[in-house]
C-alpha cells in the first residue's frame, strides 16, 4: 500500500489496528495522531486546545497493541493472550467512566465523563471500545485484506468482500490480474 492515508469506517477497534499498516506507522507522531482522530470524528473524545504530548501517544499505542494481538486470536476462534485483556482492563481503570449527573433546569440529565488526563482517558475509551468489540460475536467475522502487500483488517458487510477498500486493494488487484492476462499478448 502506497499512500499513508489511514482506513476509516469500520469498527473503531479495527480502524486503531489499522493505523499499523504494511507501510508504517501512521500515529507514530503526536501530529499523526491528532489527524487520525480529526478523522475519527465524533467517535472518539477530541483534543482539547493543547498539543498532544508523546503521554499520550504512548497510552494509545499501548491500547493499539493489546487490540491487535487481541483482535488477531480472538477472529480466529483462539483464547487472547491474558496480558493483552489485562493491558485492555488496566486501560479501562486509569480513566472510569462515571455518569456525571446534572440538572438542566426541567430534568435531570446524566452525561459520561472520565478523569485524568487526556491520553489517559483517550486510552480508556479506545479499550472499552475494543472489550465490547472483543465480546460481540462478530469478531469471529472480521477478515484480513486479500492483498499480498495489506496488512488491514475489516469487518465485511458483504460475504463477497475481499479486500480493505475496493479503491485501495481491491483496484490494485483488478489491474494486476488485468496485466498479467495481457502482457503476452
Amino acid at each position: 500500500m502506497g499512500d499513508l492515508v489511514p482506513l476509516t469506517g469500520e469498527p473503531l477497534a479495527l480502524d486503531l489496528v489499522n493505523t499499523r499498516p504494511a507501510t508504517g506507522d501512521l500515529i507514530a507522531a503526536p501530529d499523526g495522531l491528532a489527524a487520525w482522530l480529526a478523522l475519527q470524528g465524533d467517535r472518539v473524545p477530541q483534543p482539547g486546545t493543547g498539543p498532544l504530548t508523546e503521554e499520550d501517544l504512548a497510552a494509545v499505542h499501548a491500547v493499539r497493541d493489546h487490540v491487535a494481538t487481541a483482535v488477531d486470536r480472538a477472529r480466529r476462534g483462539e483464547r487472547p493472550p491474558g496480558e493483552a485483556l489485562d493491558g485492555l482492563n488496566d486501560a479501562q481503570s486509569r480513566a472510569p467512566a462515571i455518569k456525571h449527573l446534572a440538572w438542566d433546569g426541567t430534568a435531570v440529565t446524566a452525561s459520561v465523563r472520565r478523569t485524568g488526563g487526556y491520553g489517559a482517558r483517550l486510552a480508556a475509551h479506545l479499550a472499552e471500545d475494543a472489550a465490547e468489540f472483543l465480546a460481540d460475536p462478530a469478531i469471529g467475522g472480521v477478515r484480513a485484506c486479500a492483498a499480498d502487500d495489506c496488512t488491514l483488517l475489516f469487518l465485511p458487510a458483504h460475504p463477497r468482500r475481499r479486500w480493505c477498500s475496493a479503491a485501495r486493494c481491491g483496484n490494485r488487484a483488478r489491474v494486476a490480474r488485468y496485466y498479467a492476462r495481457h502482457k503476452d499478448r
